[in-house]
Formats: structure tokens, C-alpha cells, sequence
């Protein structure tokens, strides 16, 4: 399509379709972490598809004493980047519209998973999201739907309903898009002050933390394998200087934690101090989960795991995570 469409009734459907739909779901305040994700359902849907993006300030998933009434609401700001990002239409409804009838008698239960981390933070919050993305994807009817992997317990359950409740879609999960010094895109980070945006900072250098010991654990673990057999790991590192490693390693072994609580720890150590920065960063959990089912990753874990970590930095909560691959011999 040559003009971006401004939809606000529900009509999508009467468009034309020649290739894939694929949409693009948000609350609107669009920054470049959206624009990747319609950037990338441009080129998934192709130049004979249709890239769809939906503006809903979602009122379901906002429990009380949530920002819902400060939620940022710029809607022309939205149709200016979703045009240049490659959107064809612009599906931007009213609360009536979503909700005809008020408030849905019938909603989707998130179920256990929806429960965990951030469900247990936000009590309902995975079944009003659920709800209105259930309604989205009816109203679309799309081929693919693209969501940020940052948001990672929200994505886990939307494939979840999909695999359940055979959605006729594709779920696509994109990678988190982080500004210069590392902080996950967010609509809420417009909300920091100069100095909370310094103590958010934690929260991504935590999660790279875990990163690096579980990257520098597998390295150490590699060359003690190649040591000769009859050293016990700990002297062959030592041998081959790693010293401070061989420490760590006896400290992880000696509390019976295994390379997911080396993993954690070393995130935590960040999360502690930035805790002691002012102003303060709040920390409301931090774990590492297996995707599947958001449980926490045992000490013998192997595949791919979630290292994710919700915090509150003044009145701003801000989540991020990143992905881990745990190997046989990690």
C-alpha cells in the first residue's frame, strides 16, 4: 500500500490481502525497539504482504495503583514511525471498541505460568493481556505476529495460547533493542531522571554479568577437560594460572549450586550494589527460568534458559532479560 491507513473501527479485514499479514502488537509511545519489530515484519511479510500495527492501551492489564492513566499516549508520534518503519496500516481502536460491551464477562486464563515472576507481581496481569491479544489476532487475522523478546514471560504465553487454543498464526520473537549503554528499550524509561537512568543501568549489567560467568565457567570447564586427567580441575587450572577461577569454581562446588547459581550469584552481586546507589534500585526478582514454562533452571540444567530481572528504580518498574544456553559440559 502507498499510504499508511489509519484504521480506528475494526475494518482491517475488508483489506485486500495479495501476500502475508503479519502484525505488529503495542500500547503505542513507539520507539526503536518497535520499529525493529515493524522493520522486521516488513521483511518476513515481503513487498506483496501487509504489515499491521495495533495502538491499544491495553486497560485489562493494568492492576491498581498502575500507571494506566499516565501511560504515555502519543499517537501521532506512533503513525509517524510505524509509516517510516514500514507499516501499511495503523489499527488504533477505542477502549469501546475492544470492549462493546464493558469490561469482558469471559477472559483467558494465563494458567500456572502466568502466575510466576512477573504474574506474581502483577496478579492478572497475563490474563487481561492474553484477552486483548486473543481479540487482536481475531480482528487481524494475521499470518505472523511479532513480539519483543524482552518482554519474555509475555511472549512464552502468547505461544503458549497459540500451540493451546490453535491460533492459526505464526508467533515471531525478536531480540531486545538496547540503547548505547545497554538499557532495554522501553516506553517507560521517559520516566527516569538522569540519575535513575544511571542506577537502571544495573539491571542490563547484571544480566551480562550472568553472561560472562557463564561464557568464562564453560572456557575454564574446556580447559581443565584438556588438562592431563590425572590432576584434579581445580590444580590443573591452577597450573594453567587461573588462580582466581579456581576459587570460583571451589566455591561453586563447595555450595553445591552448580553453574545456574554461579550464574545467578553473579548477576545478584550487581543487583546488591546498585542497591546501595541513590538513588536506590528496588529489586523485584531476579531469576533464571526455563522458557518453556517460566520454572526456575535447576542446578543440573542444560538448554536454553532466561536470565530475567524486574526492579524498580524511583516510581519506574523496568524488566529485562536475556537468553542463556546452558550445554551438556557448560
Amino acid at each position: 500500500m502507498s499510504e499508511l491507513l489509519i484504521d480506528t473501527a475494526g475494518e482491517l479485514l475488508a483489506l485486500p490481502r495479495t501476500g502475508r499479514r503479519a502484525v505488529v502488537m503495542t500500547m503505542g509511545a513507539l520507539h526503536e525497539g518497535h520499529a525493529t519489530l515493524v522493520r522486521t515484519a516488513r521483511e518476513l511479510a515481503g513487498p506483496e504482504g501487509q504489515v499491521v500495527v495495533t495502538v491499544f492501551v491495553n486497560p485489562l492489564q493494568f492492576g491498581a495503583g498502575e500507571d494506566l492513566d499516565r501511560y504515555p499516549r502519543t499517537l501521532d508520534e506512533d503513525l509517524r514511525i510505524a509509516g517510516a518503519a514500514g507499516a501499511d496500516a495503523v489499527f488504533a481502536p477505542s477502549v469501546e471498541e475492544v470492549y462493546p460491551g464493558g469490561d469482558p464477562q469471559v477472559r483467558i486464563s494465563a494458567g500456572p505460568m502466568g502466575e510466576r515472576l512477573e504474574g506474581a507481581t502483577r496478579p492478572g496481569h497475563f490474563d487481561g493481556m492474553l484477552t486483548v491479544v486473543a481479540k487482536l489476532l481475531h480482528l487481524t487475522r494475521p499470518d505472523l505476529a511479532l513480539f519483543g523478546q524482552k518482554d519474555a514471560q509475555q511472549l512464552a504465553l502468547i505461544r503458549r495460547m497459540v500451540i493451546d487454543l490453535n491460533f492459526p498464526v505464526e508467533v515471531v520473537g525478536v531480540p531486545t533493542v538496547r540503547e548505547e549503554d545497554g538499557l532495554a528499550l522501553s516506553s517507560r524509561n521517559r520516566y527516569l531522571s538522569p540519575a535513575e537512568r544511571q542506577t537502571a543501568l544495573a539491571l542490563s549489567r547484571a544480566l551480562f554479568a550472568g553472561q560472562d560467568r557463564l561464557a568464562a565457567q564453560a572456557a575454564l570447564r574446556a580447559r581443565a577437560e584438556a588438562a592431563p586427567a590425572s590432576d584434579e580441575r581445580a590444580t590443573a587450572l591452577a597450573r594453567l594460572g587461573e588462580i582466581r577461577a579456581s576459587a570460583d569454581a571451589h566455591a561453586v562446588s563447595a555450595a553445591g549450586g552448580g553453574l545456574p547459581d554461579a550464574v545467578r550469584a553473579a548477576a545478584r552481586h550487581v543487583l546488591e550494589e546498585a542497591g546501595r546507589h541513590e538513588p536506590p534500585l528496588v529489586l523485584d526478582y531476579l531469576a533464571l527460568v526455563d522458557p518453556k514454562d517460566f520454572t526456575e533452571a535447576g542446578p543440573d540444567f542444560t538448554g536454553q534458559a532466561v536470565l530475567a530481572v524486574a526492579a524498580k528504580v524511583g516510581t519506574t518498574r523496568l524488566i529485562d532479560n536475556i537468553p542463556l544456553e546452558f550445554g551438556a559440559h557448560s
